[in-house]
């Protein structure tokens, strides 16, 4: 891409030796005339062993001088010196103030002698082999300052020495007319350097902004052509290190392997030639270990070595990157085009500088700064090229933030409507429990110090409503319920109002299907509760519906905070068992009192019983079957705990478990029910080896550090693989400690086991933390399940809960099925597996080995026979 000095010197090599004008002798001087141009003509003559002085090349005879009629000689590579003569004379009537110029900064030694009269005017010495100051003119080429009287004759000898090309192009000028070229010519170079300048500049910013190595590159090759040009034209010399000749001829040396070496990497990225030209990337690759050779031996080679092993490298340079453009163009790459284009110019001007070496092409202007006319015009078109890259690789990025902002923004809506359907009732749209708890638990954290209690409603005769209206009417019911709860709740300033992410006002949360709440502020209230009370009345009254007057029956507890507990769940629960022991009136609420506590001293008892249950292997697993509901084929089976108790009868789960899980039962609960379940799959594996089992586990279990070792000993010793053993966990019970929980069920599924997520979708879990879970399986809550055939909404839910686990790779399961018809939309819907009272109840162990054998899957009925309410 950079061959000035290469051409220039490939044509010094071609002329070295060649005569330039014929033999003379007495050749006429160079006559000054007014207002004429100043052409100038000088002889030369060889000193091959440069020792001669002057006294000894002025008594040469003139047939040994040769002629330079044009002014200009290019002698090419030589260690010998060469000296010049030439004579001016002073034609006008003016005294003159002139300067001989040798307008080639690269010369290393210049001896100017003068002569007036036969007798020596003055000598200056200069040249790059020197420190720049002192020169008589401050300029990088080889000047010579003199003056000529009207009619006077001055002879000129020049002697010239330089370790690279000897090019000798000669100008005379008057003194004003140099100065106001070199201001001139200053102005353009300096315009140049500084459009070089601005371009590092940029791309070095890109560079640091984008971190792609594609703009250090550019830069980095940009910056060897401007030190190449610097170099060249001798200002980094004049400018930056005057006093260091040995740096100035170091510099150019070092510029073009750098060059080109930043050149070649700057294209191979650009043009991407590794994935459309292997070939050509090979040679690109030689070529860049042949420039890294190449730069250490401009440091420690001699000069004319280092020159002559830098235009080998600048030939086969200029001839791989003038191919690479065409040929990844052809290719079909746009970058292509654009370095064709760029290279253009700077073959024109490359060939222009070599023409005008050679002497093909006069010297004016454009054929000497060719060289730099080519290059500027190809940094500006491949900045141009850059610009249009960084234009396109931006509106692609943009596109495809766009993209991922639509996916992200429809992902975030569809989990937004999947955490809206939740946390919220879908009849009703009040906030669930577990919204209501945690707002509880967050006041009371902010204001410890307060004084709150907490308010359930609860209409006891909604079930029958329901059995009586039927589903579609008692839902139009409940609407109405919670919105003139809603709005009896806005007229009191005792009751605790929250926003949600969206600024939606929450006062009245829907704690279960026929029970509210709410959280009032006891300091707000100074009308001793009578605003609550009217309240209650209103809601105690009959409600209309068409013709009918339907009594609701609510009855209504309260539990006050610090008294009856200090956080949302015990204030919920107290205020449940006060609304037990509620006056009979159909208003008055009910509040807590420890002494009408029925549950606390029979939890306790429970708890003992349970104990002594488990140690004597009175419990007993019952087990309800798990099937495809693709094949129709038996997967496994869900063991269930079921205890009779000798005086109370057959306890149910709901009774104990809970009570199990608070007391730290539910530990030895869980090492009974793994101990028997495995013992009864070990039984059953015999003709039913592919049968897989599920046992439910608890948080408290989570906390164990045994529960590993504990679950694969039991494994062991009934010879049943992990892979057989599945584990539910509740989504609460996942979320109780987060942190701990995903360590231990990670070690558990590393192990072999399977994990499944039970009760999906009974509580409000963070979906960015049940995605982390190792589970395999996910089971829609029963109460999701049951009335999906009725209500749109449920099976909305249903749907949606199934797409997300599907779309995390859960396998879904439906819990609590009870009849075909439900069966038949949940399989619409793509769930996997189901259970339900629909294949059977829980069976004990014997009932289920009668019931695997006999098993037919039951064909469920026609879609086109089922109808909806």
């Amino acid at each position: 891409m950079r061959t000035a000095l290469f051409l220039q010197i490939v044509g010094a090599v071609l002329l070295l030796g060649l005569s330039f004008g014929a033999h003379s002798s007495g050749v006429e001087p160079i006559v000054i005339e007014p207002n004429s141009p100043i052409q100038p003509h000088f002889e030369y003559l060889e000193d091959p062993d440069a020792n001669l002085d002057i006294e000894d090349i002025r008594s040469r005879p003139d047939n040994q001088w040769q002629l330079a009629t044009d002014g200009n000689a290019t002698l090419g590579i030589t260690k010998s010196a060469y000296w010049l003569r030439f004579t001016i004379n002073n034609q006008s009537d003016d005294r003159l103030n002139l300067i001989a110029e040798l307008a080639y900064s690269q010369l290393d030694d210049v001896t100017y002698h003068m002569f007036s009269g036969g007798e020596k005017e003055k000598t200056v010495r200069t040249g790059d082999a020197f420190p720049f100051y002192p020169r008589e003119v401050d300029h990088p080429h080889m000047l010579l300052r003199f003056h000529l009287s009207p009619e006077q004759n001055k002879t000129v000898y020049v002697r010239v020495k330089t370790a690279g090309s000897m090019i000798i192009p000669l100008r005379i000028w008057r003194e004003n007319k140099f100065f106001g070229a070199a201001s001139n010519e200053q102005k353009l170079h300096f315009f140049y350097y500084g459009s070089l300048t601005v371009i590092i500049l940029i791309n070095l910013a890109v560079f640091l902004t984008l971190r792609e190595r594609l703009y250090l590159y550019y830069a980095l090759a940009i910056s060897g052509y401007l030190l190449f040009f610097a170099s060249a034209k001798g200002y980094s010399f004049q400018l930056i290190y005057p006093e260091s000749p040995w740096l100035h001829a170091r510099a150019l040396l070092v510029s073009m392997p750098l060059l080109a070496l930043f050149s070649v990497l700057f294209c191979r990225r650009f043009l991407r030639i590794p994935s459309h030209s292997p070939k050509l990337d090979i040679a690109i690759r030689a070529m860049i270990v042949f420039e890294v050779f190449n730069f250490a031996c401009a440091l420690t080679l001699s000069y004319n070595a280092a020159v002559l092993l830098s235009s080998v490298s600048a030939l086969f340079f200029f001839s791989l990157l003038f191919v690479a453009g065409p040929i990844t163009w052809a290719a079909g790459v746009r970058a292509g085009a654009f370095f064709t284009l760029a290279w253009t110019p700077l073959t024109v001007g490359v060939l222009a500088t070599a023409g005008r070496a050679l002497g093909f092409f006069p010297e004016n202007f454009v054929t000497e700064h060719a060289m730099q006319i080519g290059s500027g015009l190809e940094a500006f078109i491949l900045t141009l090229a850059l610009a249009d890259r960084l234009y396109r690789e931006r509106e692609e990025k943009i596109a495809a933030q766009a993209d991922s902002l639509r996916i992200e923004k429809a992902r975030n809506e569809a989990q937004n409507r999947l955490t809206e359907a939740m946390t919220h009732d879908p009849v009703t749209g009040l906030p669930n429990r577990n919204r209501f708890e945690r707002m509880v638990n967050r006041q009371l954290s902010v204001d410890p110090e307060g004084s709150y209690f907490v308010g359930v409603a609860r209409i006891t005769r909604l079930g029958e409503i329901n059995r009586t209206l039927g589903l579609n009417r008692s839902e139009k019911l409940i609407q109405r319920i919670a919105q003139h709860m809603t709005e009896l709740a806005s007229r009191l300033p005792s009751v605790h109002v929250s926003r949600d992410d969206q600024g939606r006002e929450e006062r009245v949360y829907q704690i279960s299907g026929d029970c509210f709440g709410l959280l009032l502020n006891s300091r707000f209230v100074n009308d001793d509760y009578e605003g609550l009370n009217q309240s209650l009345r209103s809601l105690a009254e009959p409600v209309m519906m068409g013709n009918l007057a339907i009594e609701l029956h609510p009855r209504f507890g309260a539990a006050f905070y610090p008294t009856h507990g200090d956080n949302a769940a015990l204030l919920i629960r107290n205020a449940h068992v006060g609304m037990e022991i509620a006056p009979h009136s159909r208003y008055e609420t009910g509040v807590y009192s420890s002494q009408y506590d029925i549950y606390n001293e029979s939890r306790l008892t429970l708890m003992s019983d349970l104990r002594e249950a488990l140690n004597q292997n009175l419990t007993e697993l019952y087990y309800q079957p798990k099937i495809c509901l693709r094949s129709g084929k038996v997967l496994g089976v869900e063991g269930l705990i079921r205890w009779y108790h000798p005086v109370r009868g057959w306890v149910p789960p709901g009774d104990f478990v809970p009570l199990a899980e608070e007391t730290g039962v539910i530990m030895h609960l869980t090492r009974w029910a793994v101990e028997r379940g495995l013992k009864d799959l070990s039984s059953l594996s015999s003709r039913h080896p592919s049968l897989n089992l599920s046992i439910n586990i608890s948080a408290r279990d989570l906390s164990s550090v045994n529960l590993k070792h504990e679950i694969n000993e039991t494994l062991q010793r009934h010879g049943i693989p992990a892979s057989r053993f599945t584990l539910e966990l509740t989504e609460t019970a996942a979320m109780e400690d987060p942190a701990r929980g995903l360590i231990a069920l990670k070690h558990l599924s590393d192990n072999g086991l399977n994990i499944s997520i039970d009760d999906f979708g009974s509580g409000y879990s963070s979906l960015s933390y049940l995605k982390k879970l190792p589970a395999k399986e996910l089971k829609l809550d029963r109460s999701l399940v049951m009335d999906i055939c009725t209500s749109d909404s449920s099976r909305v839910i249903v749907e949606t809960a199934i797409n997300m686990a599907h779309g995390l790779d859960y396998t879904v399961v439906a819990e609590g099925v009870e009849n075909a018809e439900t069966t038949e939309l949940l399989k619409t819907l793509g769930c996997d597996k189901l259970q339900g009272f629909w294949l059977c109840h829980p069976l004990p162990l014997h009932e289920l080995q009668n019931w695997l054998d006999n098993y037919q899957f039951p064909e469920p009925p026609a879609t086109a026979n089922r109808s909806r309410n």
